[in-house]
C-alpha cells in the first residue's frame, strides 16, 4: 500500500509539475505582451481550488492529465485591444511556442546538470590496445590522444564509435597526439559479427514481461518470421528464457545454426515460429580508453556532448516514427509513462526521468498536428504567408478535427501501454 502511494505521488507530481511548467510558458508570455488571460488552469475535471487574481483566476483540478491557459480572443474573436486575435503574429506564435519552449529548455537543464554531476566519463586518450586488434597492429600506444578520424575532429568516445558503425570497414586515418607531436596513423577496423534478430525487449521488465517484445526493426529477421510488438518469447531453441532477457540475449549470440526455434505468447495462445538469425557486422578498433579526470572542466565539457547527443537521438526517433520504422502502437502515452515512472529508484533517478519526459512532451507539441500548439503554429504561419486570418469556421473545423484524432490516438496508445503492463 506504501509503494502505490508513492509511485501515486511520483507520478502526480511528475505529471502536474510538466504541465504546470508547460502552461506558466503560456501565462507569462502572455502578460509580458498584455493579452488578457481570463483562466489559468492545472488539471482537468471538478475544481479542487480556486483563486480569483486581480484579472485571472486560477485554478487547481482533479484529474492532472493536462491544463489550459483561456486567453480573451483565442477561441473565437474579441474586439478587446487586448485579446490574443488582435495582438501581432510574432507575439501570438510567441505566446503558442512558449510552453513547449519551456519544456525542453527545462529538460535540457535538468539533463545537462545530471550529467554534469555523475562524471565518470571516458576520455580519447589510449589506456592500452588489445590483441589481435587493429589499433596494436597499426602501432597505436597507450597515451596516444585521438584528435581526427578521417579529417573530423573527435570530441569525445562516442564520435569514435559513431564512425566505426558508419565506416563499413572501410580504411581509416587516425591522426594523434603522441607526446606533444602529431602523427598519422592509417588501419583497417577489426570486424567482428554478432547474431542478430532484430527485437527490442522490454529487459527492465519483471517477470514474464522481461522478454516482451516491445520495438522490432523494420526488414529483420523477426518481422520476416512473423513475430509482432507485445509478443512474450518464452522459448528460443527449448531454452526456456521467459523472464529474462540476459537468458535470451545469451541463447541467440550461442546458437549455432542459422535459424533458430522459437514459442512467443500472444493473447494467451502460445504460438511456433521460426526464426531466422542475421549476421551484423560490429568494427572495431581493439582500443581501451582513459577515464577523464573528475573535474569541472572536463565533467562539463562531457556533459555538453552527451545532451547533444541525447537531444540527437530524440529527433531520430521521431524521424524514424514518420518514416515507419516505428509503429504507433510503440508508443507511449499517458499509462506507459506512468508505469515508467513508478518503477524510478532514487532522486537522480527520477530527476532524470522528469527532464526526457518533459523533453519529449515539448518537443511532441510542436509537431504541426492540429489542436497541439504545433498546429496553431502553423495556421500562424499561414495567416503570416496570407497576410490575412482563415475564417474562423475552417479554423475551428480543423481544430475540432485534429482534437478527435488526438483523442483516438491517446486512447489507442493508451490500450497498447494497458497491454504491455498487464
Amino acid at each position: 500500500m506504501i509503494s502505490f502511494l508513492i509511485n501515486a505521488i511520483k507520478i502526480i507530481f511528475l505529471l502536474g509539475f510538466l504541465i504546470l511548467i508547460h502552461e506558466s510558458g503560456h501565462f507569462f508570455i502572455a502578460k509580458l505582451f498584455k493579452v488578457k488571460v481570463h483562466e489559468f488552469a492545472i488539471g482537468f475535471g471538478p475544481k479542487i481550488l480556486t483563486k480569483q487574481g486581480k484579472e485571472t483566476k486560477y485554478e487547481l483540478r482533479l484529474i492532472p492529465l493536462g491544463g489550459f491557459v483561456r486567453l480573451e480572443g483565442e477561441d473565437t474573436k474579441s474586439d478587446d485591444e487586448r485579446a490574443f486575435n488582435n495582438a501581432s503574429i510574432p507575439k501570438r506564435m510567441a505566446i503558442v511556442a512558449a510552453g513547449a519552449t519551456v519544456n525542453i529548455v527545462f529538460g535540457i537543464l535538468v539533463y545537462f546538470i545530471i550529467m554534469a554531476s555523475v562524471g565518470n566519463n571516458v576520455s580519447t586518450v589510449v589506456d592500452s590496445t588489445m590483441d589481435d586488434f587493429a589499433a596494436r597492429q597499426a602501432g597505436i600506444l597507450s597515451g596516444d590522444k585521438i584528435e581526427e578520424i578521417n579529417g573530423k575532429k573527435i570530441k569525445t568516445k562516442t564520435d569514435i564509435d559513431n564512425i566505426l558503425q558508419e565506416s563499413n570497414g572501410d580504411e581509416l586515418t587516425i591522426q594523434i597526439e603522441r607526446n606533444g607531436e602529431e602523427k598519422e596513423i592509417t588501419l583497417k577496423p577489426t570486424r567482428k559479427d554478432s547474431k542478430s534478430t532484430g527485437i527490442y525487449v522490454a529487459s527492465s521488465g519483471s517477470g514474464e514481461k522481461a522478454t516482451q517484445v516491445v520495438q522490432i526493426d523494420s526488414g529483420s529477421s523477426a518481422e520476416r518470421a512473423g513475430i509482432k510488438t507485445n509478443d512474450v518469447i518464452s522459448k528460443f531453441n527449448g531454452e526456456d528464457v521467459i523472464g529474462s532477457a540476459d537468458k535470451l540475449i545469451e541463447a541467440i549470440q550461442n546458437c549455432n545454426s542459422e535459424t533458430a526455434e522459437v514459442e512467443v505468447i500472444r493473447n494467451g495462445e502460445t504460438i511456433s515460429l521460426t526464426l531466422g538469425l542475421d549476421l551484423v557486422p560490429t568494427y572495431y578498433l581493439g582500443i581501451n580508453f582513459k577515464m577523464a579526470e573528475n573535474n569541472f572542466t572536463n565533467n562539463t565539457y562531457y556533459a555538453f556532448y552527451k545532451t547533444g547527443d541525447f537531444l540527437g537521438s530524440i529527433f531520430e526517433n521521431l524521424k524514424m516514427l514518420f518514416t515507419g520504422k516505428v509503429g504507433i502502437d510503440q508508443m507511449m502515452g499517458p499509462v506507459g509513462i506512468s508505469s515508467v515512472v513508478s518503477q524510478t529508484t532514487g532522486f537522480v533517478d527520477f530527476i532524470y526521468m522528469l527532464a526526457i519526459i518533459s523533453i519529449s512532451l515539448g518537443i511532441t507539441n510542436l509537431l504541426p498536428i492540429p489542436a497541439l500548439d504545433g498546429g496553431k503554429l502553423l495556421i500562424l504561419l499561414i495567416e503570416a504567408i496570407r497576410r490575412k486570418p482563415m475564417k474562423e469556421e475552417l479554423e475551428i473545423g480543423i481544430q475540432m478535427v485534429g482534437f478527435i484524432i488526438l483523442i483516438s490516438l491517446s486512447i489507442f496508445i493508451s490500450y497498447k501501454d494497458i497491454l504491455r503492463i498487464f
